[in-house]
């Protein structure tokens, strides 16, 4: 559980999705406000991820809706400023871990927040992770060698 501190500027929380890591910052702001993070000036409903808009690297519209999703849940669209590292990984993994990680956030920013993102599934990591290569197998996870014919 999260301390209880009188000057809270930011929420952060760590999401994952097989190798991609994505930690997530939401900044409290007034509405005519800017936060600078790290050389960043960040608006009040502005998600940025490794220094770039979250729409320029993720542009489609079902992208979109997917890490929009726990935001639209708790009518918190442009309550917070969001800044989001991603390290590993590719671009689903991203997209995974960065839903989880702003569904944990905001559920430091207000846990009764809690129930309506568990019964929607955010707040449970997916296990899944890529299956390891096995010796003598030649060269994937599961491939069986081929036998000689004769």
């Amino acid at each position: 559980m999260a301390k209880k501190i009188k000057d809270i500027k930011y929420y952060e929380a760590v999401g994952r999705r097989k190798e991609s890591v994505a930690i997530v910052r939401l900044y409290l702001v007034n509405e005519n406000e800017i936060v600078n993070t790290g050389g960043l000036k960040i608006k009040k409903g502005e998600i940025f991820v490794n220094g770039k808009l979250i729409e320029s690297i993720f542009n489609s519209i079902d992208e979109r809706s997917i890490y929009l999703r726990p935001l639209k849940l708790t009518n918190s669209e442009n309550r917070f400023a969001i800044s989001i590292k991603v390290s590993g990984g590719g671009k689903t993994g991203w997209l995974n871990a960065i839903t989880l990680g702003i569904s944990r956030a905001l559920v430091f920013a207000d846990p009764n927040f809690k129930t309506v993102l568990r019964q929607h599934g955010f707040l449970t990591r997916d296990p899944r992770v890529r299956e390891r290569r096995k010796v003598g197998k030649g060269g994937k996870a599961r491939r069986e060698k081929q036998s000689p014919k004769r």
